[in-house]
């Protein structure tokens, strides 16, 4: 796959550029709990700075159905102006200023007059209502404000929306640096992956897994899998699962993972309370069944975390998505904890690893362990669709013609 990339670009001294971030980092109180990935483009901003580009950032935060105060990008233009050290820029955008004529001048003119090398952030842009639907007319008004587009939030470009797709068709685009690496990470998983390759899934969600399964079963020799899709392949199977999570509507699916040799199944579970009451670990019999289950289960066992790691360090690509249980809830955590452990000492030059999703990158932050993986995507959803094969809208529009 041959992207166009924002190194490529020359003479971008001057140039108004628009460049679709993912700043959708979580707030509360109005202050920035965890920055990532902010600081992940923080290299494309200052790359475009050194250039003198005029930079418009484009972002949303949330899900908002209309404008909400408390969704406001204003906390991050503040916490962005602290990391590159110099004034942040902070444009108001509506319907009604992207839809009338005179308002959309004077935003125009007063990106015309930043000067080189300034930034500036739009508001929150799913406060516009045709964002999502990505109406040709709202990508037409944002396209008016700069010459050139750079995608570099890459977990948004599985989303057709004005500001990811829809502009594209007004301007030349190209991929950002965070786009550009992260398309380079997961084109080794995709082309040729150096075996021993183990996929690690856990999470709750069949529907976003199974593709990926699906897609890695002829290239992984192993599939490694826990939380909620291993609670649906037991409920699949007939055991009694109590409160676990499962998703009923794969059935059919989580019973032919049974019969294939490389999906590796869980040996043990911790079982017990939503809030870690009476938490315990149950050896699954050779029926895999769990006796007098009341409660749910909430975390693989320590059973689980030597077979788990048996593949996990002999592996020389490795790739996780999906915690392996409630690690929110101690004593739940135990499991991903030792999981993104097993992973990290890994992927620490033995093996390329990849790790991607919001879950799972907040364990391995939590542990201080980022550093020691090749690639933490910013992307959780774009990252499970773009492996899965799917062509994502926001990497179309940066394909080389």
């Amino acid at each position: 796959m041959k992207i166009s990339t924002l190194a490529e670009k020359k003479n971008l001294k001057g140039r108004r550029v628009l460049v679709r971030v993912d700043f959708n980092v979580p707030l509360k109180n109005g202050k920035i709990k965890e920055a990532y990935k902010i600081e992940k483009s923080l290299s494309t901003v200052e790359f475009l700075c050194k250039a003198g580009a005029k930079i418009i950032l484009i972002s949303h935060l949330g899900r908002p159905t209309g404008v909400d105060k408390k969704l406001s990008l204003k906390p991050v233009a503040v916490a962005l102006g602290k990391m590159l050290e110099k004034k942040i820029d902070f444009f108001a955008v509506s319907d009604k200023i992207l839809g009338d004529k005179k308002q959309l001048e004077n935003l125009q003119k007063k990106i015309m007059a930043l000067k080189n090398g300034d930034v500036a952030l739009l508001e929150n842009i799913r406060f516009i209502k045709g964002e999502e639907k990505n109406d040709p007319k709202i990508a037409r008004a944002l396209s008016s404000l700069g010459e050139l587009f750079v995608l570099d939030g890459f977990a948004v470009a599985h989303r057709d929306a004005a500001s990811v797709s829809g502009v594209a068709k007004y301007l030349p685009a190209c991929a950002g640096l965070l786009l550009e690496e992260e398309i380079k990470g997961l084109a080794k998983l995709i082309e040729r992956p150096k075996k021993p390759f183990v996929v690690v899934l856990g999470g709750a969600k069949m529907e976003t897994k199974v593709p990926l399964i699906k897609k890695f079963i002829p290239k992984a020799s192993q599939i490694l899998i826990g939380g909620g899709i291993f609670n649906t392949c037991l409920w699949a199977k007939g055991v009694k699962v109590g409160r676990s999570i499962v998703d009923k509507n794969y059935k059919k699916i989580a019973l032919s993972f049974w019969k294939n040799k490389k999906i590796i199944m869980p040996v043990d579970l911790v079982v017990g309370g939503e809030q870690g009451e009476q938490a315990k670990v149950v050896a699954l019999d050779s029926k895999f069944k769990i006796q007098n289950l009341k409660n749910g289960i909430y975390d693989i066992g320590p059973k689980t975390v030597s077979l788990f790691a048996k593949y996990i360090k002999k592996a020389n690509t490795l790739v996780w998505n999906g915690s392996m249980g409630m690690f929110e809830v101690p004593p739940y955590h135990w499991g991903s904890n030792a999981v993104a452990r097993l992973f990290a000492s890994r992927a620490r030059g033995k093996a390329f690893g990849v790790t991607g999703g919001g879950e799972t990158v907040e364990v391995v932050k939590k542990l201080k362990l980022m550093n020691d993986i090749d690639l933490v995507s910013t992307g959780g959803g774009a990252m499970l669709e773009y492996l899965s094969g799917n062509k994502l809208p926001g990497i179309m529009v940066v394909l080389k013609k």
